[in-house]
């Protein structure tokens, strides 16, 4: 018997009632999704204008950007927070235009615009049009850019020019952000794939703490770097770390990890269809809960798709109480859950928070239902809603029973030496970051 498909002795024994609250009734989202996204309608969509990446940045930190490859403002859609008025939203940049060029056989992470700092970017939806109202640099103690580099080498992605020919030096305060919220005292929380870490920034942008696994060592940081989370998660796999974060209405945050860990090893990370969801307090600083997230079949996510690998979470949302919407992804396709975080499903400091084998993240179909895998509730399946856009990364709820969705245009660029002509400038891809509101057949709240 292969021993990742191993069954693992139970650690905790529930009364049967918790233990059914817990246990994944698996086949029940995959046979509802013609009734629950046949009638889910887009209402409206609205796009980003072309703003050059070059005036944008030097506006926020003069003389950041020197030379933008003719690379427009886009990746805002990392991440989409309701602001205060209706129309309004907090949006984040990921890390900056990059990509991967193969050179032989080592793929090389490329950053063409290496000046470019992470944005919190706040927009207002006219019309068909998405309008930047606020944009806040996010920087250092010092009042420097993180920038969105790498942090370690040996950990992470070598950084390379835009050809993918010349090395960049590495950068401890760089951040690769994903999801944000805003926090009743105006400051904002940003998760990150790079630690993976969560990063609590001040109304005006200035890093104030960086949240990191246990043993990451990260040194040389122009901010505090606080060594709370649970150390598995130092076995993250590459550009898969933090991407959903939520925020409760008793003030705790929810954190997402986009993809399985490496746990033991690649080979169980990449088959894998756990992943892990971590609960932390706003008030004490501290994680208090991990969860256990099952995805569904691939094929199930994206009808053909073979590689499980291509599994994400991408999005998560706070509908109150303990009740969460999870989006589940490929680059191709997305669907929309809700779970509930039980206090019996909570694996913090049990033994499936190990890389003891056979770990979480080595269980099959059936093995899976011994371990407290969070049930949930397929709501809709946006692959069926006619005008959604590709690679959805922001989601807000508006309403009773609407979804507001912005896509990740990756800047406009593309992987391959072909993503900038021979002078050295952007092809574009002509994906435009576009917000889509979808009106949903059920109340969500």
């Amino acid at each position: 018997m292969n021993p990742r498909l191993m069954r693992r002795p139970a650690v905790v024994v529930l009364p049967l009632s918790a233990a059914l609250a817990l246990t994944v009734v698996m086949g029940t989202a995959e046979a509802e999704p013609a009734r629950h996204g046949s009638a889910a309608r887009v209402v409206s969509t609205s796009t980003l204008p072309d703003i050059p990446l070059a005036a944008f940045s030097n506006r926020l930190l003069p003389g950041s950007v020197d030379d933008d490859r003719d690379v427009d403002l886009g990746g805002i859609g990392s991440d989409l927070y309701p602001a205060e008025r209706r129309g309004e939203y907090w949006t984040v940049t990921d890390r900056g235009p990059n990509g991967q060029i193969a050179i032989g056989k080592d793929k090389r992470r490329t950053f063409p615009v290496p000046g470019f700092d992470p944005a919190i970017v706040k927009v207002r939806v006219t019309g068909g049009r998405i309008q930047v109202l606020k944009s806040l640099p996010l920087t250092t103690s010092s009042g420097a850019p993180v920038t969105g580099l790498p942090n370690q080498p040996g950990r992470d992605e070598a950084p390379y020019n835009h050809d993918a020919t010349t090395p960049l030096a590495y950068n401890a305060n760089g951040l690769d952000t994903e999801g944000l919220v805003r926090d009743r005292d105006g400051s904002f929380w940003l998760v990150d794939e790079y630690g993976p870490s969560l990063v609590h920034v001040s109304a005006k942008g200035r890093v104030l703490a960086r949240h990191v696994p246990r043993g990451l060592a990260l040194t040389g940081a122009d901010y505090p770097v606080i060594e709370s989370l649970p150390s598995i998660f130092l076995k993250r796999k590459i550009n898969r770390g933090f991407e959903g974060l939520a925020l409760l209405p008793d003030g705790d945050l929810v954190m997402a990890l986009q993809s399985p860990l490496l746990n033991p090893d690649k080979a169980a990370g990449e088959d894998s269809r756990t992943t892990r969801l971590l609960r932390f307090s706003t008030r004490t600083h501290r994680v208090t809960a991990e969860y256990a997230y099952r995805f569904d079949p691939v094929g199930v996510v994206e009808p053909g798709q073979t590689k499980t690998s291509e599994l994400k979470i991408s999005s998560i949302v706070a509908l109150g109480g303990d009740r969460l919407l999870v989006q589940e992804r490929t680059d191709k396709a997305s669907r929309v859950y809700e779970v509930r975080l039980r206090r019996g499903a909570d694996i913090l400091g049990s033994p499936w928070d190990t890389t003891a084998s056979p770990t979480l993240e080595q269980l099959d179909d059936e093995a899976s239902a011994a371990a407290p895998v969070l049930a949930k509730r397929l709501v809709v399946d946006l692959d069926t809603v006619a005008g959604v856009p590709g690679k959805i990364e922001g989601i807000a709820v508006e309403g009773s029973s609407t979804l507001v969705l912005l896509n990740d245009n990756d800047f406009g660029m593309t992987d391959g030496p072909e993503a900038f002509d021979a002078n050295g400038r952007l092809v574009d891809s002509d994906v435009e970051t576009t917000l889509v509101r979808v009106r949903l057949p059920q109340r969500l709240r």
